[in-house]
């Protein structure tokens, strides 16, 4: 009997029992829906958290000034001003790893067009602020050095601000807003970011040169810098290392001695990435792990019926075996069935599960991510589950008496 042959037997001995084949391979398609979809919602929750720090910056870094300690209460890092103008120079000019730096200096405020106002984020920066940010313009331009020399009323307009003042699809580039009564032109509109996975719109800000924010918004603190120094290092290997020759910097700077505290903080945001993706990464693969016992519960049900099968089948197997069936062809012939069984759960178990991961995406507004690796991977997985659960009921077929098999009732 040739393979053909085997495949059309095993198949009709299959549609004998409709309903009991699908049954059985529900065990399996379960499995495989579940493998595949928790891997899809997985990879596509990674590559949010991926997207979402990506967006925050490359490369990048973020050095807030120190605490402060009154009475035994801390004030948290950022509650007193320990970074000078003069670091932010030195840490452009002095570390060979950093490709760009640049202060952000922050205030809530009222904005106001001819007929609306809004309440929004003004940050004053310098224009590498943007090459840091990997923030393109949609319209206008990004101010220039030379704004931020001669303090120059410009404002660079986030789309969620833009949306506020003067309503979608507009386009403010030339018109004038007032913060905090002072006018302003808008040069440019920036891209659209979306918002963080803590909920924070990146697009709800207004961004002008530091010189005037700290002339017309908030008041200067001297030589200290009133805000956090933004770093980008020159790429992805080199950010734990322009961590670290940072704080050697400013350390040396604001003369500490060793073993004291840092008075100022550095957060590396490629180590909180990588964090939260290993966190993910780790979720998935138990989820995937728990989907999996399903392929192996279906396995067990596949063996059982596979059992039931040759008990009621005996009377066929004896006639097989009388007209000359040799015991490898018996065997081969019920670790078809079993490895059909198998398979066609696991196609219909790719089916759902890629039908399960979209329909989960678009509820969480997750991207969703198919690997061909892992489909490829569950089903080949469920065919080896059939045939090794199908074995050892193929092998007592295949050791069945053809004398004792024919006079089975």
């Amino acid at each position: 009997m040739n393979w053909f042959q085997t495949l059309r037997v095993a198949l009709r001995a299959l549609l004998r029992n409709k309903m009991r084949s699908f049954l059985t391979t529900l065990g399996i398609v379960i499995g495989v829906s579940a493998v595949i979809a928790m891997v899809a919602i997985g990879d596509g929750a990674k590559a949010r958290v991926e997207a979402q720090f990506s967006a925050m910056g490359s490369n990048l870094l973020m050095v807030l000034p120190g605490t402060t300690t009154a009475g035994g209460a801390h004030g948290g890092f950022g509650s007193m001003p320990t970074l000078t103008w003069d670091d932010l120079k030195a840490i452009q000019t002095e570390i060979p790893t950093v490709r760009y730096a640049a202060p952000q200096l922050r205030a809530t405020v009222q904005v106001l067009s001819e007929d609306q106002n809004w309440t929004t984020t003004v940050i004053g920066t310098t224009p590498d602020y943007f090459d840091i940010r990997s923030w393109p313009i949609a319209a206008g331009s990004l101010f220039s050095s030379v704004d931020v020399d001669g303090a120059t009323k410009a404002a660079v307009l986030g789309q969620t601000v833009v949306d506020k003042l003067f309503g979608p699809n507009a386009d403010p580039v030339g018109q004038v807003i007032r913060v905090k009564n002072v006018p302003f032109t808008v040069v440019g509109v920036l891209t659209k970011k979306g918002q963080s996975q803590w909920g924070m719109d990146f697009d709800d800000c207004v961004i002008i040169p530091v010189s005037t924010f700290r002339q017309k918004v908030q008041g200067g603190l001297g030589n200290y810098l009133g805000g956090i120094i933004m770093v980008s290092a020159t790429g992805p290997s080199t950010v734990s290392r322009t961590e670290s020759l940072v704080r050697g910097l400013l350390r040396d700077r604001h003369r500490l001695q060793p073993g004291t505290d840092d008075d100022f903080s550095i957060r590396n945001l490629a180590e909180i990435a990588a964090a939260s993706q290993e966190g993910t990464r780790t979720l998935t693969t138990l989820l995937a792990a728990i989907a999996a016992v399903s392929l192996l519960v279906g396995g067990i049900g596949i063996m059982n019926i596979m059992l039931v099968s040759v008990t009621e089948r005996t009377r066929e197997i004896g006639l097989r075996m009388a007209v000359g069936a040799k015991p490898g062809d018996i065997r081969l012939q019920f670790l078809v069935e079993a490895l059909a069984l198998a398979v066609a759960g696991g196609l219909i178990g790719v089916g759902l599960g890629l039908g399960a991961a979209r329909w989960m995406a678009s509820s969480f507004g997750w991207q969703v991510l198919y690997r061909p690796d892992v489909i490829f991977i569950a089903v080949g997985f469920s065919g080896l589950v059939g045939v090794g659960f199908g074995f050892y009921p193929a092998h007592r077929a295949s050791r069945l008496d053809p004398i004792t098999a024919l006079r089975f009732e």
